[in-house]
């Protein structure tokens, strides 16, 4: 088995944002490697204001890295204080696309997996960015059928901002289609669409990574795109909200299950608070608004136009699913900051809602020096004003949750988390951690070693039954500087990987992924 062979070919980017490289088509047939060398732009901006199946282990085919360390070995995390931390280590962006075939795989592969895996993340075209959320968006792809890895891409996502260079230090305002769309993916209405922070989706094609172009719903969308759309699984409506900067600060949406957009409604919000995802239940629609506003100076001390206002309320809305604006109630809680929640649902009057709860954000610190546990939110919604109550399912700093999403607003029980190891300059995203939340007990974990780090784990079904299925996520490993795709049985994760995939190049740490499995 030799190594992967690779050759450079000179990429051009059109106008549309289609990238042409020699007589290079979308589909191709030889197994051999190709790898796209992008042109990278040197952005040297100001970050002032804001201006608007063969089984092999490949180590014995002669590729150089030599066999995988144990696995509590390797070199401790070193970082440069005088470097952003996003631009180190397994952070740092990478400059390249590729795309490879017929990838080794250690372990066996489920055959019952057959579809694409992809992933999005932050990943600057330059080499440099003001903050981790703010590099261009880029795709990690591989394609999986009858137990074999059959292809890989990364693409970066062809949004305005990529084609023409910039990023928000320089374009102001991000309207329209104008964002990096480097946060999420989802698969809705037959269309494959990233989501950025702000700003509206763009459609992608599944069979290649290829940007088609920004989407708007036909043109019914005239509010950003959330990060986390929800899709009911009853009716397989997608419920999603847009924030922004200026009025109206927050709008909700619902699209039927064709993708086309049946309601909106504004939210009324007294300032542009920053609000990362929300959660529905078969009733209810649940946002957060929370003391993280919009800072115009903040982008020249911080790098982020968001920060931590001190005298901000904290609260939780509750509105009808498919309601509108005058509807939400609201209810105060202690001021804190959540990404991510686990799900939501409902337990006769009360709303339950399992979060990942920092005490604070964009406070000064960094985000690694930010409190963090697992708290489950209690909200009655039984009187004429809301009650609330909360408690701490779990101590530890977890992140990145994943839930069955066949129950998304309804009861669950399983959790599946990304945990972390302490580090004074970084984030360190250790293994995965898989919860009992009824109980607030770990059922098992998966560490890998202190020299690999995994990210967000996507579940994907393979019986009725809650969480009967498996994990998929991308590892890298520090001591081989090199990633894999790794599977893992979701009700065993304790057992470490079923199969690991190795790749062609390092996989940086990145946000939010997908699964589209072949249609039945």
């Amino acid at each position: 088995m030799s190594c992967f062979s690779e050759r450079k070919l000179a990429g051009r980017v059109h106008p549309g944002g289609e990238i042409s490289v020699g007589g290079l088509g979308g589909t191709m047939k030889t197994a051999e490697s190709k790898t796209i060398a992008i042109h990278r732009r040197q952005l040297l901006r100001s970050l002032g204001a804001l201006a608007g199946g063969l089984i092999v282990a490949p180590w014995l085919s002669g590729c150089g890295d030599g066999p995988a360390p144990a696995a509590g070995s390797g070199p401790p995390l070193q970082v440069d204080p005088g470097r952003p931390w996003w631009l180190q280590n397994n952070f740092e962006p990478i400059s390249t696309e590729s795309e490879h075939f017929d990838l080794p795989v250690v372990g066996e592969l489920p055959r019952e997996l057959r579809g694409l895996y992809v992933r999005n993340g932050s990943n600057a075209q330059s080499g440099i960015s003001s903050h981790w959320f703010l590099g261009d968006g880029m795709l990690h792809g591989i394609r999986l059928e009858d137990g074999r890895a059959t292809w890989y891409r990364n693409r970066f996502i062809r949004t305005s901002m990529y084609a023409n260079g910039i990023d928000y230090s320089e374009s102001g305002p991000p309207l329209g289609g104008t964002n990096q769309s480097n946060v999420s993916v989802v698969r809705h209405g037959g269309r494959l669409l990233t989501s950025g922070e702000v700003g509206a989706p763009y459609e992608i094609d599944p069979h290649d990574l290829r940007t088609i172009g920004v989407h708007d719903f036909d043109g019914k969308l005239n509010t950003s795109f959330t990060a986390h759309p929800k899709i009911d699984p009853a009716t397989g409506d997608l419920h999603f909200f847009g924030y922004f900067f200026t009025r109206p600060y927050l709008t909700y949406h619902v699209a039927n299950a064709a993708g086309e957009i049946m309601h909106s409604s504004e939210i009324p919000l007294p300032a542009s608070s920053m609000i990362h995802s929300f959660a529905i239940t078969e009733r209810d629609v649940v946002f957060w608004d929370l003391p993280v506003h919009f800072a115009p100076e903040a982008m020249a001390a911080r790098g982020f136009p968001y920060a931590w206002q001190e005298s901000a309320p904290a609260r939780i809305g509750v509105l009808p699913l498919g309601g509108t604006g005058d509807q939400v109630r609201w209810v105060e809680i202690e001021p804190c900051f959540v990404f991510h929640e686990v799900n939501a649902f409902r337990a006769g009057d009360e709303i339950v809602l399992d979060v990942c709860r920092l005490d604070r954000f964009l406070d000064g610190r960094p985000l690694h020096q930010s409190q963090q546990d697992v708290r489950r939110w209690r909200i009655d919604t039984a009187g004429s004003s809301l009650g609330f109550r909360e408690e701490t399912i779990h101590a530890r700093a977890l992140d990145f949750p994943m839930h069955d999403k066949r129950f998304t607003g309804r009861q669950n029980r399983h959790g599946w988390f990304t945990t972390f190891r302490e580090h004074p300059q970084t984030l360190d995203p250790a293994g995965i951690l898989h919860m009992d939340l009824e109980r607030g007990q770990t059922i098992s974990e998966w560490n890998p070693g202190r020299h690999r780090q995994v990210g967000e784990a996507f579940f994907v079904p393979a019986g009725p039954g809650e969480g009967e299925g498996w994990l998929l996520t991308y590892l890298y490993d520090r001591a081989r500087k090199a990633s894999r795709f790794v599977v893992l049985d979701a009700g065993r994760v304790g057992d470490g990987p079923l199969a690991e995939v190795e790749l062609p190049q390092r996989v940086p740490h990145g946000f939010h992924g997908t699964w589209i499995p072949d249609a039945t």
